[in-house]
């Protein structure tokens, strides 16, 4: 029956090769398959012997045999039930190895990809639909090598077995037999039809649940819930659809009663019928009474493998779809790649050079799947470019801001430094080495950022610390909350650097977020550091507390700055004026000023004073 549900969601066909990757994939676990394989067979033969010997038994109860006979044969059931049992026991535990072998090798396959996939990857794709491919497809595709590889093998065996024996026995027995069979294997096709519509309906309201659990249990969206005054709405939206799924488990349920209840009547009917018919040819001398048992016996060990292997393809193929669906994954390209003759940044200072860059983010069919997206097809915007011949040098130690209107391309050019993604034409360099014959390790070491809204985890402020330096001492950490103007606030608190900072930081204020970014990127010690608008969303309060922590954290370090706030990046070495992806003004702040471009124009509308009111 399940495999009949699976029917209606399994794709007619493959891509060309799957079969010969999953084979590939499955390479180093060879050797435990062979002897899983070889358990398996031996399982089927000892699941056939024992309806013979029963059989045995009748005939020699019934022929008036010695006692010790029956004896012997009820000692021979016996064991072929230990050893059938501990073939069990080991066929399970070599079944374990490989399925939980394949699991950890296609989760760390898919996790270890996917950590190298451009930030464009995660902006387009559903954190949910990624997540479902290292569970419950690495699941699916973990079936085919054990339940699915295991019942093929054993169901085939023991079919051709129990046929072959029911045959010998009395053909005229097991030729009636078959005819039920027909109403045994339709139920189960037809009522899998009707669950696997169920199943479909149950499996959308409840990814659609799970998605509005995940964005209102969020703090930005319950926070959004509770300021349109709608929980309500939501919690009768979500009662709903929680409601359908109760009322489908209902049905589900009396279904699949219905469903055993008309198999088992079948199978009793196909058991009388072989009782009927094997008792009447025994009595007229025709067959032994034991062979009457031993057909009645194998009846079963012929009826339950053929409904399992009708829907074998079912089964074969949805744990090929399982494996095709994580090599959908694979198959993207990674687009940030590590030369093999990477080099390190030499020592020093750091100079940052941009010449002649040109850039356009990639298009979603390079980076990206519908499937992922939880779309039809893929957006196909993408691909123009957004940086147009942008050219500046900062010497080691010197700051360079940028400034210009949203959407200018100013953080276009951050991403660019630690490599987020790749320039389309022309290059930037680091002590005068292209960026991309740099050892990737070698660049995160050289180039920190601080965005507007630094990431932190939904662990410790040690933790979260620890992240840019794992070798850390405690006395480094305490070293960088000290620069960062945290300490004592951390020091207050009842478990200090243990203490857990909630989803994204949301349990510290926005100013004590950004420090703790801070902290953490001075206690990486980038010799380059980028500042993207770290000031942007902050109080004057705090933002004076975050600026002496960035004081420290710009000292004797090449800077790239970006500022709506003018106010911050007087001091700039040199500042760039970015409009449309180009360089349109640079030079110091009093230059510009002087000039009357486009800088002061953006400084006039910050700093000019405002009319009172008559």
């Amino acid at each position: 029956m399940r495999g009949a549900m699976r029917a209606a969601d399994t794709p007619k066909g493959l891509r060309q090769g799957t079969v010969r990757r999953v084979f590939r994939f499955a390479r180093p676990h060879h050797p435990k398959l062979v002897v899983f394989l070889l358990l398996t067979v031996v399982s089927a033969v000892l699941a056939v012997s024992t309806p013979l010997l029963a059989g045995r038994v009748v005939d020699t109860i019934v022929g008036g045999q010695d006692a010790s006979v029956v004896v012997w044969l009820a000692v021979a059931i016996a064991g072929v039930a230990v050893l059938d049992a501990a073939l069990g026991v080991a066929e399970r535990w070599q079944s374990a190895r490989i399925g939980e072998g394949l699991i950890y090798d296609l989760r760390r396959a898919v996790f270890e990809h996917v950590q190298r996939m451009p930030v464009a990857f995660f902006t387009r794709t559903r954190t949910g639909a990624l997540v479902s491919r290292l569970n419950s497809d690495v699941m699916g595709a973990q079936r085919a090598f054990t339940s699915t590889l295991s019942g093929l093998v054993t169901n085939s065996i023991q079919l051709v077995l129990s046929l072959a024996v029911m045959l010998t026995l009395s053909w005229q027995v097991t030729a009636f037999a078959l005819v039920l069979l027909p109403v045994f294997v339709l139920p189960a096709r037809r009522m899998g039809r009707r669950m696997a519509d169920l199943q479909r309906e149950s499996s959308t309201l409840n990814a659609t649940m799970t998605s509005q659990m995940t964005e209102r249990f969020s703090a930005p969206g319950a926070t959004l819930v509770r300021l349109f005054g709608r929980p309500h709405a939501e919690a009768d939206e979500f009662g709903a659809r929680a409601g359908r799924v109760r009322d489908i488990g209902i049905r589900t349920a009396m279904l699949t009663r219905w469903f055993m209840t008309s198999l088992t009547l079948v199978a009793a009917l196909a058991q009388a019928l072989v009782y009927g018919l094997g008792g009447y040819l025994a009595i007229t001398g025709a067959l032994a009474p034991g062979t009457v048992v031993a057909l009645a016996l194998l009846l079963s060990r012929l009826y339950t493998p053929l409904t399992a292997l009708a829907n074998v393809r079912v089964d074969v193929m949805t744990a090929l779809v399982s494996f095709e669906r994580v090599f959908e994954v694979l198959d993207l390209r990674p687009m940030i790649t590590e030369k093999p003759t990477a080099r390190t940044v030499p020592p020093g200072g750091v100079a940052v050079e941009f010449a002649d860059v040109r850039f356009g983010y990639p298009a979603p069919s390079q980076v990206s799947l519908a499937s992922l997206e939880e779309v039809a097809v893929l957006d196909q915007r993408g691909g123009e470019e957004v940086l147009h011949g942008i050219t500046f040098r900062a010497e080691p130690g010197q700051m360079i801001a940028l400034v210009g209107p949203s959407g200018a391309g100013k953080s276009t050019i951050a991403t660019l430094i630690p490599r987020l993604y790749d320039v389309d034409s022309g290059a930037i360099t680091l002590s005068d080495v292209d960026v991309r014959d740099l050892r990737l390790t070698a660049l995160r070491d050289t180039v920190g950022v601080v965005t507007q809204d630094g990431h932190l985890f939904h662990d410790s402020i040690r933790a979260n610390l620890s992240y840019a330096r794992p070798e850390a001492t405690e006395d480094d950490l305490w070293a960088a909350l000290g620069q960062a103007r945290l300490e004592t606030l951390v020091r207050s608190l009842p478990d200090q650097l243990d203490t857990v900072v909630g989803e994204r930081g949301y349990r510290l204020s926005g100013g004590e977020r950004q420090r703790l970014t801070i902290a953490r990127l001075l206690l990486a010690q980038p010799r380059v550091v980028i500042l993207d608008e770290a000031t942007a969303h902050l109080d004057s309060e705090s933002e004076v507390a975050v600026q002496e922590a960035l004081a420290n954290a710009l000292t004797g370090r090449t800077a790239i700055v970006i500022a709506h706030r003018l106010s911050t990046i007087r001091a700039a070495d040199q500042i760039l004026v970015i409009e449309d992806g180009a360089v349109v003004e640079s030079g110091t702040h009093d230059t510009l000023l002087a000039a009357g471009g486009r800088y002061a124009d953006l400084y006039t509308t910050q700093f000019a004073p405002q009319p009172t009111a008559a």
